[in-house]
C-alpha cells in the first residue's frame, strides 16, 4: 500500500538561486557578459556606435549588410534589442518603419525563443542585462547606449541602481519579514530623480517605445521571416521589474481589474525565472492575514509602515513621471509600456494606501 505521502507534491526549497535571483545583486544579471564571440563581432561593433549611426541616419543602412547569424543569449538578446530599437526609431516617431528585416528578426526571434522573453527591448535588457564596471572614477557604465548622452546614461544606471536597493527585501522576502521590505523602499525613494526631461521625452522615450498601443504603429511590426502578420509588444517599462511586483504579492496589495491586468501582462516581460519567483510568493500564505489574524500590534505597525513606505514611493513616482512625461506631453502621454500612464500610477498608489490594516 502506497504511502500517504507518495503522491503529493514534492515542495522545493525557496531559495533565490532556484529563480536565478542573486543574493549580491538581486534580478540583476551578475557579471554580464560584453563582448561577444568572435563570429558575432559585427553585431557588438554597430551596437557599440548606435549613438552615432542613428544621428548620421547610417544605422539602417548598416544593419541591412549583416548576415543572419545567432550570437549567444543573454547579450545576443540585448545587442538585437538596441538594434531593433535603432532601426525601427532612426528618423523619430514619423519615420517608423512597419517592417523589421530579416536579418535581425530571424535571429531575434529564435534567441527570444530560446530565453522565453519578447523579441523587444524590455527592462531585462535596459537594465538588468546592460552594466558593466568601469575605469576608476566611473564605477559602472552601460554595455550599450542609445542617443541621450549622459541622460540616458543616468536613467539606466539610476534605475540599476534601485534593483540594487532592493536586494536586502528581496533577501527577506523568504522569510516574509515585513521590516525588511519597509528599510527597502524607503532606500528606493531617493534613487529615482536625475534625468533632463526634455531629452528624456524628445529621444530617450521614443527609442524605449513598443509597437502596442503606439498611435505611431497602430498596426505593430511584421518581423521578416517570422511572421506575415504583425506582431504587438510593449515597449521598456518599470512596470517590467520585478522588485515592485514581488513587493506586492507579499504585501497583499490589490489593484484595479484595468491596473491588474496590464501588471500581469508586463509580467510576460521579465525572465521566466524572475516571473516565476514573483509567482511563488503569490502562492505562498498570506503574510497580511498573519499579521491579522495574529493581535500583534508591533507586527501590525511595521507591516503599515511597509505599506505606507510603497506608497510613498509610488507617490515620488507620479511626481517623477509628471515632470518627465506628462507635462511634456501636455497631459495625454501614454507610458514606454503603452499604458496611460497617470491614470495607471494614480490607481496603484491609491490601492497600494487601501493595503493598510486597520486599527
Amino acid at each position: 500500500m502506497a504511502s500517504s505521502g507518495e503522491n503529493e507534491e514534492t515542495l522545493l526549497p525557496f531559495t533565490l538561486s532556484r529563480f536565478q535571483v542573486s543574493e549580491d545583486y538581486g534580478f540583476l544579471l551578475p557579471n554580464p557578459l560584453t563582448e561577444l564571440p568572435a563570429p558575432y563581432g559585427l553585431w557588438m561593433e554597430i551596437a557599440s556606435s548606435l549613438p552615432q549611426l542613428i544621428a548620421s541616419r547610417q544605422l539602417r543602412s548598416r544593419l541591412h549588410q549583416v548576415p543572419s547569424r545567432i550570437p549567444g543569449l543573454h547579450l545576443a538578446h540585448l545587442v538585437l534589442s538596441f538594434l531593433t530599437m535603432g532601426y525601427l526609431w532612426q528618423e523619430g516617431e514619423e519615420g517608423a518603419v512597419k517592417v523589421l528585416p530579416r536579418n535581425l528578426a530571424v535571429p531575434f526571434w529564435e534567441v527570444s525563443q530560446r530565453l522565453g522573453l519578447p523579441p523587444i527591448l524590455s527592462h531585462a535588457d535596459f537594465v538588468l542585462a546592460n552594466w558593466k564596471r568601469k575605469t576608476p572614477g566611473r564605477n559602472l557604465d552601460p554595455i550599450i547606449s542609445l542617443p541621450g548622452g549622459e541622460s540616458l546614461r543616468g536613467f539606466i544606471l539610476v534605475t540599476l541602481l534601485v534593483e540594487k536597493a532592493a536586494v536586502p527585501g528581496i533577501k527577506v522576502l523568504r522569510s516574509r519579514k515585513p521590516a525588511g521590505a519597509r528599510v527597502t523602499v524607503y532606500d528606493l525613494i531617493s534613487l529615482l530623480d536625475y534625468v533632463d526631461p526634455a531629452v528624456f521625452y524628445s529621444v530617450i522615450r521614443i527609442f524605449l517605445s513598443g509597437w502596442r498601443d503606439n498611435p505611431a504603429m497602430p498596426h505593430g511590426l511584421v518581423y521578416q521571416g517570422v511572421s506575415e502578420e504583425p506582431l504587438a509588444y510593449s515597449g521598456g517599462s518599470a512596470a517590467q521589474s520585478s522588485v515592485l511586483h514581488a513587493f506586492d504579492e507579499l504585501l497583499g496589495i490589490r489593484h484595479s481589474a484595468e491596473s491588474t491586468a496590464f501588471l500581469h501582462r508586463m509580467r510576460d516581460y521579465m525572465p521566466p525565472p524572475h516571473r516565476a519567483f514573483v509567482e511563488e510568493i503569490q502562492r505562498a500564505p498570506s503574510l497580511r492575514q498573519h499579521v491579522l489574524s495574529s493581535g500583534n500590534g508591533k507586527l501590525c505597525a511595521a507591516f503599515n509602515q511597509c505599506v505606507s513606505a510603497l506608497t510613498d514611493f509610488r507617490t515620488h513616482h507620479i511626481a517623477i513621471v509628471t515632470k518627465y512625461i506628462t507635462t511634456p506631453a501636455d497631459g495625454a502621454a501614454k507610458g514606454t509600456g503603452g499604458s496611460h500612464i497617470f491614470r495607471f500610477l494614480k490607481s496603484v498608489r491609491d490601492t497600494t494606501r487601501e493595503g493598510m490594516i486597520s486599527a
